[in-house]
């Protein structure tokens, strides 16, 4: 997995990371940013982010795997398309922010059984809000068990602390000091890294 891991950092460094002053969700600003949906829809970034996720919650029985929109989406269904891929199926699903106008006014979206054992990932996390909203509508509306927590990148910014107060461990792919320590001259862009390749499975 760690070559796997090399490679996605190239990508999100060269991609996804910008330093500058940006307005975050919360209303702060922040000297950087990263925009991890730049590469989460790539066909390289997404199968290394499936295999490394897949390989962390391998052993847990999970029955589905899901965050909350919007960040989350390509990354449930890299995983649950590699999932199949393997023979080892997960089911994914997502949770809306605000529940549905019409039909049937859901909160969740997608196969999600009423019980049984969840995995909740997301693209980004700062202080955990979103995982945690995404937590509790599971719970509000299921019987379903949290049983890991895993998110592409940590800001470390009170996410793992917040979380472990509600009895959760944050699982993260990286942090920014991965991403920071990570500079772009590092990632010289190979012809390898720039052309279009089949992978093999």
């Amino acid at each position: 997995m760690e070559e796997y891991r090399q490679k996605l950092l190239r990508l999100l460094r060269t991609q996804a990371y910008r330093e500058g002053v940006f307005e975050l969700v919360s209303g702060k600003t922040s000297d950087y940013y990263i925009e991890a949906k730049n590469i989460t829809g790539l066909p390289e970034a997404a199968y290394y982010i499936a295999e490394i996720i897949l390989d962390m919650i391998a052993g847990d029985r999970i029955d589905a795997i899901g965050g909350l929109e919007t960040g989350a989406y390509p990354i449930l269904q890299s995983v649950t398309v590699m999932s199949y891929l393997k023979k080892t199926p997960v089911s994914s699903f997502y949770v809306r922010k605000e529940p549905k106008k019409h039909g049937t006014r859901k909160w969740i979206e997608g196969p999600i059984p009423q019980k049984g054992r969840v995995a909740i990932v997301d693209d980004v996390t700062t202080t955990g809000g979103s995982i945690l909203n995404a937590i509790n509508k599971v719970q509000e509306n299921t019987n379903c068990e949290i049983v890991k927590v895993i998110t592409l990148v940590d800001r470390l910014e009170g996410a793992k602390e917040n979380l472990k107060k509600q009895g959760y461990d944050l699982l993260s792919i990286f942090t920014i000091n991965d991403l920071r320590s990570a500079g772009n001259e590092q990632f010289e862009l190979s012809e390898e890294s720039t052309e279009k390749k089949a992978i093999s499975f």
